[in-house]
């Protein structure tokens, strides 16, 4: 007499569990948690003193983009610090943002990470500590949006070829002169205007995120586009 009592239970425990089954893969498909198992995975590959890159939404960054020939307005360094990453960034102000909030910044949230092809016989932890006491006087810096070569104030690749250059001794790509890139565009030429009026120091020396992205010293580690 006790099988139908113990039997209304098991279906009743049987309906319940897929009901929050069905919800729970309402809210929380198997694709995201696919999805986010495949983002952890590629974020897992990134190591301290990585450069990263993306495509950045404002106008300024849309206008380096179209000036350089290519995809990339905006890149950082990696740090990694108490077992979380961070990227070391030249926006306004110079700061340390969180990997994961660096990501939803850029353009459908895309990023390729680079890596010194020699990384693991030179990139050491004394010399990594190096390279971010170099950069630490950086912090908290104004953004450079007239692209000056001076340590006053500082843009993204600026900060990048300067901490690597100037605190691992190791110069990524050459440095370009401001007329070496594509001014013509309508869009570029409001940006200069705004900058510059008519006084555009077709001379200074610069380095875009095109130039790192494009280096022969680096590797690609991570690619999401």
């Amino acid at each position: 007499m006790k099988k139908p009592k113990y039997l209304f239970l098991g279906i009743t425990f049987l309906i319940s569990f897929c009901c929050a089954l069905y919800v729970t893969l309402l809210v929380f498909p198997i694709s995201s948690f696919s999805q986010s198992k495949a983002e952890n995975g590629l974020l897992e590959k990134i190591q301290d003193g990585d450069i990263i890159f993306q495509t950045s939404e404002s106008s300024q960054c849309e206008a380096v983009r179209i000036a350089t020939n290519s995809k990339f307005s905006h890149c950082g360094i990696i740090y990694v610090m108490d077992g979380k990453k961070f990227v070391f960034e030249a926006v306004q102000p110079v700061k340390i943002t969180p990997l994961t909030d660096w990501i939803k910044h850029g353009r459908d949230q895309k990023i390729v990470v680079k890596r010194l092809k020699n990384a693991e016989t030179v990139l050491s932890p004394i010399l990594l500590k190096e390279m971010k006491n170099y950069g630490s006087q950086f912090k908290g810096k104004e953004y450079d949006s007239f692209f000056e070569w001076s340590d006053e104030r500082i843009y993204c690749s600026e900060l990048v070829w300067k901490i690597y250059k100037n605190g691992a001794g190791i110069e990524l790509c050459p440095l370009h002169e401001l007329k070496e890139f594509n001014l013509t565009d309508p869009r570029v030429q409001i940006i200069l205007k705004e900058r510059y009026g008519d006084a555009i120091p077709l001379e200074e020396k610069v380095v875009a995120p095109s130039n790192l992205v494009e280096s022969d010293l680096l590797k690609t580690v991570v690619d999401t586009y």
